[in-house]
C-alpha cells in the first residue's frame, strides 16, 4: 500500500454516495497548476517537461531552484483590494477574500459591518449564501454553560432524546439543553470539588446555564427538601425487555428503587410494581433522569412513587408514568450541608422531565439516536447553517414514526438506489405512505417513470438488477453475451451501448424489472452527512456508535466537555474542508480503480488549493509555534494528506522530479506539523534518485535543524548525513555521529526453517516441534537457554496499554475544547505538542509518583476502575493484570517515568516501532529486572523508527538488545 493511503482512507471514512462538488472539480476547465502531468493512451504518466529542464531546476542556481519548487504568481490572480474592515491590501480569489473578511469580523472590528453590507460595498461578488452573524452569535451564546469557578462549558447533550417536538419559549429554551451524560462538580459558595454523591456516582462538575444576559438563572434557588414533597414528574419506563412482568395495566402503582450494582449504569433506578403480590421489575428509569434522581434517593433520602398513565400497544415500547416525591426524610444536617447541590439536582431533574414530556413513546432506539444527532448538531453549529438548511433538518422531527424510521434505515444502508418492492421492515407499518411523505418534503427521490432517469444514475440503477436480468436485457438488445460474464462486465456493456445511443429503451426495460425505485436526495444526503461528520468529528464513527454504547458492547470513558470555541469559525472554512474531503475520497476511489488520470487530477487540485491560499490564512491554520488539533480540521491539512499520498504515487511511477516539486511545495506551505520529517526525508532520497547527492546532503543537514523532525525521521536523516557526508563532500564529523553509530547488543538464535520464500513471513519449528514465528521462537529461547525469562510478544501493544493505565486521569482531565462528544476514547490533542503543554503541571506531578514507585498501584487502580472502558492504545484482551503488574514492577519507576514523559510530549512520533518482546524475571523476593528485545528474522533489518526507539530506551536505562533468528546450517 502506498505511504499515506491508510491514513487518508481513515480520514475519509465511510464514502459518500453523492459528492456535491465532483462535477465542478472534474470539469474540463484547465487547472492552473505548475504540475504538467498527464496520461498517455496506455494510461502511463507522462510530463510535458523535458528531463533536462527538470534537472536544471534541481541543480541550477537559486532562481532556477525557486522556479522549480517555489511559489509562482499566476496571471489570473485578481489584483489587490482594500479590506473595508482592517484597511489592509488583500490579493486572491473570492474564497480567499471572504476568508479574510470572516477573520476580520470575528475579531470584533467595526461591529456594524456584516458580510451582507460588505458585499453591498462591491468588495467582492455577492454569494448566494448569506450568514447573519449577529443572529448566529446570539444563538451560539445560548449553547454555552458556565461552572461555578467561572469557566465556560459547551452544551453537549448526547444522552437526552430531545426531538424538538414542541416550541420553546425564550425562558425555557435553555432548560432542555442540560449536560446529562457528563460528570459535574460544584465550585461555588465555598464548596470544594468533592463528589456530590458517594464513590459510586459520577457527578463531579455542576454546570449552570447562561441566560441571554450571561447570568446564572435563579429559578428554584429557594427550594428546600420539604418543598419537593408531592411535586409530580412525568417520565417513562424504559428497558422493558429486562422486566419481570410482560403486561402493564393502566393506573398500576409503581415505586422507584436504586440499582447500584447495574453493570451498565451505576446510577440505574428500577421501577417496581406495587400492586402485585410479589414486587416485579417493570423496567428502568431513563438514564438521563436517573443520574439526577439517584443521588437524591441515596444522599437526601427521597422516596418516589407513582402510577402508569398510558399502556402502549407494543409491550416493549416505553411506558409513560407519573412519579412524585412520597416522603422527604427530615435531616437538619442534610438541609444545611450541600443544599446548593440538592437544588441543582432537583432543578435538572425537572428540566429533563420537562424537555422529554412531548417525546414520542413509540420511538425506536436508532430513531431516537438519529434525532439526538440532528438536535445536537443544530444546536452546536447554528453559525454554520443558513435558514433553509436548518429548516430542512428540522423537518425530520415533524415526520411520522414510519417516515423517520424508513429514512434512517435508507440512510444507513449502502445504496444509493433501492427497489421499493424490496423495502420491508417489521417496525414500519406503512412503507408506501412513508415514502410519499419523505418524497413530499424532498428527503428522497423516486424513479417510477423512464423520463425521470438521469444519465448519472444509470450505472447505480443497473446495479439493482440481478445477473439473470442483465443477461435478459442484453439478449433482447441482441448484444453479444457470454454465459460466464460477470455482473460488472454486463453493466459495462450496457453502459457503453447506452452512452453511444444504441440502447434508447434501456430505461424502460430496467424499470420494467425493478419496479419503482428510490434513493435519498442529494440535498438530504449532504446535510445529514455534514451533521454526522461534525457530531463525531471523524469519518470512522457513525450511528452504530450509539448502538454499541447502548448495548454495552463499547463503554466510553467519562469526562467533561468544556467547549469555549467552535471547530469551524465560519461557514467558508467548513465548505472548504468538505470540498477537501471530497478530493480525498476521489483520489482514494481512483487508486482503487487504477485511474491514473483521476489521481493526477486530484493531485493538481490539491496543489492549486494550498498554493492559492493567502499567507495570512496559511499562517493562521499552521502556527509556527504550535500545531494544534484544530489544524486537522482545515482544508489545507486535508490537501496536505492528498499531496503526501500523491508523492508516494509519483515515486512508485518513478516520476521523481514531480515528487520533488510537491515535497518542496508542502515544506514551503506548512512550516510545522508532524509530517515535515517524512517530507524532508523523502525530498533528500528523491534528490539522490535523480542524481544530485550534494543537494540531497544539504536537505538532510537542514532537516536536522527542524524542530518538527523527530524519532525515526531524525534517525534516518542522521544516517543519511553520515553516509553522504564523507570526504571530500564533508570533512568535519557531525556531533551526533557517536550517538547514531552506537552499537546495540545482538543475540543470534538458530532454528529449523519451515519456509524460505522471499516476501513471506519466516516460519520455524519451535523447540516443542510446533510451527511458530520468529518472535515465538525467540520467547522459547529466552525462557530456556537465554536466561529463564518470562515475557510476551507485544510490539507497541503492552506499552500503550501501560501508558494509558498510568496516565488515565491525566488524559481525561478537564482541558477546554479537547472533548466534544461522548464517543471519544482520547482527547483531541493527544497527538499534538499541546497535550503535554496544556497539562504540564499535572503530568509532571503524576510522573513523580511513578518515579517514586507508585506505578504498580496506579495500574491496579486504573484496571479495577475502568475495566473494558475504551481508551486509545489500551487493549483489555491482549494482556492480563498479572502481566502488566509484573512488567511495571520489573521495569522500575525511573524508567517508566522517562518512557511516559516521551509519549506525553510526542505521542504521535513515539507510538509505533517499539521492541517486539517485553521480558522479565524475578531473582529472589525483591530482585526483579526487565529486558526489551527486537526480533529480526532472516533478511530483516531494523527500521529507522525501531533503531530510534532502541537508542532512546538505552538512554532511559532500559536493558535492550536485538535477537536475530537465522536458519540452522544444512547438515
Amino acid at each position: 500500500m502506498l505511504r499515506g493511503r491508510e491514513s487518508l482512507t481513515r480520514l475519509v471514512g465511510k464514502r459518500r454516495r453523492f459528492l456535491p462538488n465532483r462535477e465542478t472539480l472534474l470539469s474540463p476547465s484547465p487547472i492552473q497548476s505548475s504540475l504538467n502531468l498527464r496520461t498517455d493512451e496506455d494510461g502511463k504518466i507522462v510530463s510535458t517537461k523535458s528531463s533536462e529542464g527538470s534537472a536544471m531546476a534541481v541543480c541550477g542556481e537559486k532562481d532556477k531552484v525557486e522556479s522549480f519548487g517555489g511559489r509562482e504568481e499566476h496571471s489570473d490572480m485578481s489584483e489587490k483590494v482594500t479590506c473595508p474592515v482592517c484597511g489592509n491590501k488583500v490579493r486572491g480569489n473570492n474564497f480567499t477574500i471572504n476568508s479574510h473578511l470572516d477573520m476580520c469580523l470575528s475579531r470584533g472590528t467595526k461591529r456594524k459591518l456584516t458580510q451582507r453590507t460588505l458585499l453591498q460595498m462591491n468588495f467582492c461578488l455577492p454569494e448566494k449564501v448569506q450568514i447573519h452573524s449577529s443572529k448566529r452569535a446570539q444563538s451560539r451564546s445560548n449553547l454555552l454553560l458556565i461552572t461555578g469557578d467561572g469557566r465556560t462549558v459547551g452544551n453537549v447533550v448526547h444522552g437526552l432524546p430531545d426531538f424538538d417536538c414542541f416550541e420553546e419559549s425564550d425562558s425555557t429554551s435553555n432548560m432542555s439543553k442540560s449536560v446529562l451524560n457528563l460528570k459535574s462538580a460544584l465550585h461555588e459558595d465555598g464548596l470544594s470539588k468533592s463528589s456530590i454523591c458517594d464513590d459510586n456516582t459520577d457527578e463531579n462538575i455542576v454546570t449552570h446555564f447562561l441566560s441571554e444576559n450571561n447570568e446564572v438563572p435563579d429559578d428554584g434557588m429557594a427550594i428546600t427538601l420539604d418543598d419537593v414533597s408531592g411535586v409530580i414528574l412525568e417520565t417513562f419506563i424504559v428497558g422493558r425487555k429486562f422486566s419481570d412482568a410482560k403486561e402493564i395495566n393502566f393506573g398500576e402503582r409503581i415505586s422507584l428503587v436504586r440499582d447500584p450494582h447495574n453493570i451498565k449504569d451505576h446510577n440505574a433506578i428500577k421501577i417496581i410494581s406495587v400492586d402485585s403480590s410479589e414486587p416485579k421489575v417493570l423496567g428502568f428509569l431513563p438514564c438521563v433522569l436517573a443520574q439526577y434522581l439517584s443521588p437524591l434517593i441515596e444522599k437526601y433520602f427521597l422516596r418516589f412513587e407513582g402510577q402508569v398513565t398510558l399502556v402502549p400497544k407494543n409491550s416493549l415500547d416505553v411506558v409513560p408514568v407519573q412519579i412524585f416525591c412520597q416522603k422527604a426524610v427530615s435531616d437538619e444536617n442534610k438541609e444545611n450541608d450541600n443544599l446548593e447541590v440538592f437544588r441543582y439536582l432537583w432543578r435538572n431533574a425537572q428540566q429533563v422531565t420537562e424537555s422529554t414530556k412531548n417525546c414520542r413513546t413509540s420511538s425506536t432506539k436508532y430513531q431516537q439516536n438519529f434525532s439526538i444527532l440532528i438536535g445536537e448538531f443544530s444546536r452546536s453549529n447554528l453559525h454554520l447553517l443558513i435558514d433553509g438548511e436548518q429548516q430542512f433538518l428540522e423537518l425530520f422531527n415533524s415526520l411520522s414514526d414510519d417516515s423517520q424510521r424508513l429514512f434512517v434505515r435508507l440512510y444507513t444502508r449502502k445504496g444509493p438506489w433501492f427497489r421499493m418492492s424490496n423495502i420491508f421492515y417489521s417496525e414500519i407499518l406503512d412503507p408506501q405512505k412513508a415514502m410519499k411523505e419523505l418524497s413530499a418534503i424532498g428527503y428522497i427521490r423516486s424513479f417510477d417513470d423512464e423520463s425521470e432517469l438521469h444519465n448519472d444514475d444509470v450505472n447505480d440503477i443497473l446495479n439493482l438488477l440481478t445477473v439473470s436480468e442483465l443477461r435478459e436485457i442484453i439478449c433482447i438488445l441482441k448484444q453479444r453475451c457470454k454465459c460466464g460474464t460477470r455482473k460488472q462486465e454486463l453493466i459495462a456493456s450496457l453502459l457503453s451501448s447506452y452512452k453511444d445511443g444504441l440502447c434508447p429503451p434501456l430505461a424502460i426495460m430496467v424499470l420494467k424489472r425493478t419496479g419503482a425505485c428510490l434513493r435519498i436526495s442529494s440535498k438530504a444526503e449532504s446535510l445529514f452527512w455534514r451533521a454526522e461528520r461534525l457530531f463525531f468529528l471523524n469519518g470512522e464513527q457513525d450511528l452504530s456508535s450509539f448502538l454499541l454504547a447502548d448495548f454495552g458492547i463499547v463503554k466510553y470513558p467519562t469526562y467533561n466537555c468544556i467547549i469555549t470555541e467552535p471547530i469551524f469559525s465560519d461557514r467558508n472554512d467548513l465548505l472548504a474542508y468538505e470540498e477537501a474531503i471530497e478530493v480525498a475520497q476521489m483520489i482514494d476511489e481512483a487508486l482503487d480503480g487504477n485511474d491514473s488520470e483521476l489521481v493526477l487530477r486530484c493531485i493538481k487540485i490539491a496543489e492549486v488549493r494550498i498554493t492559492s491560499a493567502s499567507e495570512e490564512t496559511m499562517e493562521t491554520s499552521t502556527s509556527e509555534s504550535l500545531f494544534t488539533f484544530r489544524s486537522c480540521f482545515s482544508a489545507s491539512w486535508v490537501y496536505s494528506k492528498v499531496l503526501t499520498l500523491g508523492v508516494s504515487f509519483l515515486e512508485r511511477e518513478r516520476r521523481y522530479d514531480e515528487a520533488i516539486y510537491l515535497l518542496k511545495r508542502l515544506l514551503e506551505c506548512f512550516s510545522c506539523g508532524r509530517r515535515r520529517g517524512y517530507w524532508i526525508l523523502r525530498l533528500s532520497v528523491d534528490l539522490e534518485h535523480v542524481g544530485y547527492p550534494d543537494e540531497s546532503l544539504s536537505v538532510a543537514e537542514s532537516g536536522l535543524l527542524d524542530i518538527w523532525v523527530r524519532a525515526g525521521s531524525r534517525m534516518a536523516l542522521q544516517r543519511r548525513v553520515l553516509r553522504l557526508g564523507k570526504p571530500p563532500r564533508r570533512w568535519k564529523i557531525p556531533s551526533f555521529a557517536t550517538l547514531a553509530k552506537r552499537k546495540i547488543n545482538e543475540v543470534h538464535v538458530r532454528g529449523r526453517p519451515l519456509n524460505s520464500v522471499i516476501g513471506m513471513k519466516s516460519r520455524f519449528y519451535g523447540e516443542d516441534g510446533e510451527q511458530c514465528g520468529v518472535e515465538q521462537l525467540a520467547l522459547q529461547y529466552y525462557a530456556g537457554k537465554g536466561g529463564g525469562w518470562q515475557g510476551v510478544h507485544t510490539e507497541s501493544g503492552i506499552w500503550l496499554t501501560i501508558f494509558g493505565l498510568l496516565m488515565w486521569d491525566v488524559m481525561f482531565s478537564d482541558v477546554p475544547n479537547v472533548f466534544r462528544t461522548r464517543f471519544q476514547t482520547a482527547p483531541l490533542d493527544l497527538e499534538t505538542d499541546s497535550f503535554y503543554l496544556a497539562r504540564k503541571s499535572s503530568i509532571e506531578s503524576h510522573l513523580q509518583k511513578i518515579h517514586d514507585g507508585m506505578a504498580e498501584e496506579i495500574v491496579i487502580t486504573s484496571w479495577e476502575s475502568h475495566t473494558r472502558t475504551a481508551c486509545r492504545g489500551v487493549n483489555w484482551n491482549q494482556h492480563t493484570l498479572f502481566e502488566l503488574r509484573a512488567a511495571v514492577a520489573c521495569i522500575g519507576g525511573p524508567c517508566l517515568a522517562l518512557f511516559c514523559r516521551h509519549l506525553a510530549q510526542d505521542y504521535r512520533s513515539w507510538s509505533s516501532g517499539m521492541p517486539d518482546l517485553l521480558l522479565w524475571r524475578f531473582d529472589g523476593e525483591f530482585e526483579a529486572e526487565a529486558k526489551l528485545v527486537e526480533v529480526k528474522g532472516p533478511r530483516d533489518q531494523l527500521s529507522e523508527q525501531q533503531r530510534a526507539w532502541l537508542l532512546l530506551l538505552m538512554d532511559c536505562g532500559f536493558n535492550t538488545e536485538v535477537c536475530k533468528v537465522s536458519p540452522e546450517p544444512a547438515s
